[in-house]
């Protein structure tokens, strides 16, 4: 199918208009007011963003959803909706190892600064039959993934928040590594595992943000929103909003940034077999590329300042890594 929707289950109009009124009442006031409440009870205020995030997808879609609630399609054409929040997750002090949460700037517990802030949910798949496979790697035509996260975590400043949705559509050529992932991980971990062990399931396949995986599905942004003062008085800025209608193939997908690459995909980047894909694309960037790489130690910084991102073109070189090994983290599965 093609990496658009029909026209006649676009029926959500004022999409932007809509989007910043359900952030405002069903994610950010109501956060406002258990961040207020988490500072007298010491209660996690985790928004939990699995059922708003139906509604944010249908808003940025245009398409209704389909009466299910946590079973059958999300929305009406079929469109598969996962959510993770990194917001409000969780902290542990590094000395004491007990839990912090993200409002408090040291630990209650011995007084320490020294704290580990996490920043790891991901999005969930679960995959336990051929049906279920079938399903989302065939029968449905997009799969849509909501993140709502801090752009500035690693300055610790928990003020901004971001909400970014992405689509892979795939049944397109386009996102065929999406298919191969999710085929991965149930021929050869969910299987496997169940052989071993029948009676437990395995867990889930985690899809990462931001991860090597995730780039090379060749996700398309459709929409972002930047929120700040989020902690006290949330002003909702949208920096991007793509028309439901628009035909997603002329849409870049995201960018990867160098830094995610392993010296073996690194070595794909100047080697012979790949010279004329890689030349005619970065030009006089080429010749600097291939002094950086062909070095024993690795300049890093000066081949982010050559090459920060790989695009959509070059990655098409690269393979899939790590698609039949299992996490080992125990996580509690739910469909979104």
């Amino acid at each position: 199918m093609a990496p658009f929707t029909d026209d006649k289950y676009i029926r959500i109009d004022e999409n932007e208009k809509k989007i910043k009124e359900l952030l405002y009442q069903l994610v950010l006031n109501p956060r406002v007011t258990a961040l207020k409440w988490s500072s007298i009870t010491k209660q996690t205020p985790n928004m939990k963003i699995g059922y708003p995030a139906q509604h944010i997808a249908s808003l940025i879609t245009g398409v209704y959803g389909a009466r299910t609630g946590a079973r059958g399609d999300d929305l009406e054409d079929g469109t598969e909706v996962k959510s993770c929040s990194r917001v409000d997750q969780l902290d542990t002090c590094k000395d004491c190892k007990k839990k912090v949460l993200r409002i408090e700037t040291l630990c209650p517990h011995c007084g320490s600064f020294n704290i580990k802030r996490m920043n790891d949910s991901k999005w969930l798949f679960g995959i336990k039959n051929e049906d279920e496979l079938e399903l989302l790697t065939s029968k449905i035509n997009r799969v849509f993934l909501t993140i709502a996260d801090y752009p500035k975590f690693h300055s610790n400043n928990f003020e901004i928040i971001r909400f970014q949705a992405f689509e892979i559509w795939n049944n397109d050529l386009r996102h065929k590594h999406f298919k191969e992932i999710m085929s991965n991980y149930y021929y050869k971990i969910f299987l496997e595992h169940i052989k071993i062990n029948p009676k437990k399931t395995p867990a889930p396949k985690n899809f990462w943000p931001y991860s090597y995986q995730f780039y090379l599905c060749n996700p398309v942004k459709v929409f972002q929103a930047t929120v700040r003062n989020a902690n006290y008085d949330p002003k909702i800025n949208i920096d991007l909003f793509v028309n439901p209608k628009e035909n997603r193939s002329n849409i870049k997908s995201e960018l990867m940034p160098t830094s995610l690459l392993y010296p073996e995909e690194l070595a794909l980047l100047i080697s012979e077999h790949n010279r004329d894909r890689i030349e005619d694309k970065l030009g006089m960037e080429y010749g600097n590329l291939r002094d950086i790489l062909s070095k024993k130690n690795i300049d890093q910084k000066r081949l982010e300042k050559c090459l920060p991102f790989i695009d959509e073109e070059i990655r098409e070189i690269f393979y899939l890594r790590d698609t039949n090994k299992i996490s080992t983290a125990k996580v509690n599965y739910a469909r979104r």
